[in-house]
């Protein structure tokens, strides 16, 4: 038999599987479009795909590639990937080709197995990826493709696997925007991302039981449908219902169908449904929903709690915490507009630009509440990641403290609020957008002499993202022009949906563009 508890280097992500079968192999674990794996099946098709990556002659540590969408094959990768001692690099499979190159050089992954259009828009650069020696098609192959059926198929009848890696290992490289504005892998180890989901399980009531039917409908290659969403129903054992493209009123016709109790969504998610006229209905079975990626707009919380009598619960984290911080689950009271307060295992504090804590503790070193001054939040705990690839850099201090880049105030219960935003990241959909990789593309354009890209609110995606122009001598661009060139090069939720053209940009003393005033006239036009 294959180890299931502890290896040399400690607890394995894959380990949840095999647990979960151990306590039940006919339990159901995945639903997908009618077809149900049950924790046995998952499990063996885990090992299968464990035993056909480690075929492949690959070496401990080889970081694989996953631009799936949210079907079976990405659990089964996913974990087979971890099984075998391998890194997973799950990945957007909507990038364009300039996104996923930058993803799969910087990694050096090794392997990729996409779907057909993530790997076709590869497939015309493999001369600048030497490191990416194998990739496999999911779905519809063409002639020249290696399907990823041929890959499993190596793989079955080998018997159980033993876990590779596990502990301090790196788990997961999470493509994240930093400060540099191009993508950075945050590494993540067994450890932060076994530790999150244990952390979230110590909520009280229970975030998740066995009997819980999970509607699973946020991307997995997203750090919040990753773990607290697939990672979490696999410690639970309890059963995921896989939805590959959210639509409204698909979905909630879903959740009557598959008796779903617990939901895990994004804002755009319930603002969606809290728009439709039958979604009290659909939720009438579900005893907890949560959401987190971005604020939940006020309005549809309000709709959502008067129409069903259950507050939405909203959370805060980052793809460097593996991701859960804080939760209103937490609070005694789910207030509108709160992120609520830490979950057990991990520690919060507000400092200012020097480091220091802004509130001060009692004699019993607890956090006293109530200053209502905004800080910097920095967060330590078990859950965090080992800095960025490939050498750990900017990761937590020697206590163990790692800024987040995220301000915000507590009030005078405790509970936490965001205000703003160090970095100019912008949450699209949950999604971090940075506008430095938008203003690059726009550099490029022959046409534009200057450029400066801000987030703005949306009342649908949280945020959006606005291009400010100035064009060359005689050029004339339409907003079309704009958004179809960026287009060209950028995901779809990264590229402007509006633009304004101008003559000039703001600058300030030192030159830099003055975003604070752009930020300033585009909340004076609303």
């Amino acid at each position: 038999m294959g180890k299931s508890a502890e290896t040399a280097g400690g607890r394995n992500l894959a380990d949840l599987v095999r647990d979960a079968a151990a306590r039940d192999r006919a339990a159901r674990a995945l639903v997908f479009r009618g077809t149900t794996l049950t924790w046995g099946e998952l499990d063996d098709r885990v090992d299968e795909a464990a035993a056909a990556l480690r075929g492949l002659g690959l070496t401990p540590g080889d970081r694989v590639a996953l631009a799936l969408g949210n079907g079976l094959d990405f659990p089964v990768l996913y974990f087979g990937a971890l099984r075998a001692g391998l890194v997973a690099l799950p990945v957007n499979p909507a990038y364009t080709g300039r996104e996923l190159a930058h993803l799969l050089s910087d990694s050096g992954a090794v392997v990729l197995v996409g779907v057909p259009a993530a790997v076709g828009r590869v497939a015309t650069l493999r001369a600048d990826l030497p490191a990416l020696r194998h990739v496999f098609v999911a779905g519809s192959a063409g002639p020249d493709d290696r399907p990823l059926a041929d890959l499993l198929a190596t793989g079955a009848g080998r018997g159980p696997v033993d876990t590779a890696a596990g502990g301090e290992d790196l788990a997961v490289l999470m493509y994240t925007s930093g400060t540099s504005g191009s993508p950075r892998g945050a590494m993540l180890s067994h450890r932060a991302m076994l530790a999150n989901l244990d952390q979230c399980a110590q909520i009280v009531p229970p975030v998740l039981a066995t009997d819980d039917v999970v509607l699973m409908v946020l991307p997995l290659y997203h750090i919040y449908g990753l773990n607290p969403g697939l990672g979490m129903v696999a410690r639970t054992g309890c059963t995921g219902v896989l939805v590959e493209r959210f639509d409204p009123a698909d979905t909630l016709a879903l959740m009557q169908r598959a008796g779903v109790t617990n939901v895990a969504g994004a804002p755009p998610m319930y603002m969606a449904w809290s728009l439709l006229p039958d979604f009290a209905e659909a939720f009438t079975g579900v005893r907890l929903a949560v959401s987190g990626a971005a604020p939940l707009d006020p309005a549809a919380q309000q709709r959502l709690l008067d129409a069903t009598g259950h507050h939405v619960f909203e959370g805060y984290g980052l793809t460097e915490t593996a991701p859960v911080l804080t939760s209103t689950l937490t609070s005694e009271v789910a207030k509108p507009g709160s992120i609520g307060r830490p979950i057990p295992g991990v520690e919060i504090r507000l400092v200012d630009a020097a480091g220091d804590e802004l509130v001060g503790a009692d004699d019993d070193e607890e956090i006293v509440p109530g200053d209502d001054e905004p800080g910097e939040i920095v967060a330590r705990g078990e859950n965090l990641f080992s800095g960025y690839w490939p050498d750990g850099a900017e990761g937590p201090d020697a206590d163990g403290w790692w800024r987040t880049g995220d301000v915000a105030y507590r009030d005078d219960d405790g509970d936490l609020f965001l205000v703003d935003r160090i970095r100019e990241l912008v949450l699209v959909s949950g999604f971090n957008v940075y506008p430095r990789e938008i203003e690059d593309v726009l550099f490029t354009h022959p046409g534009i002499a200057e450029a400066a890209v801000i987030g703005v609110p949306h009342p649908y995606t949280g945020e959006t993202v606005k291009a400010y122009v100035v064009t060359g001598h005689g050029v004339h661009l339409t907003t079309e022009d704009v958004i179809g060139y960026c287009e060209g090069a950028l995901a779809r939720f990264k590229c402007p949906t509006t633009v304004e053209f101008v003559d000039a940009l703001p600058h300030s003393a030192t030159g830099k563009v003055a975003k604070s005033r752009l930020r300033a006239a585009a909340a004076e036009a609303e």
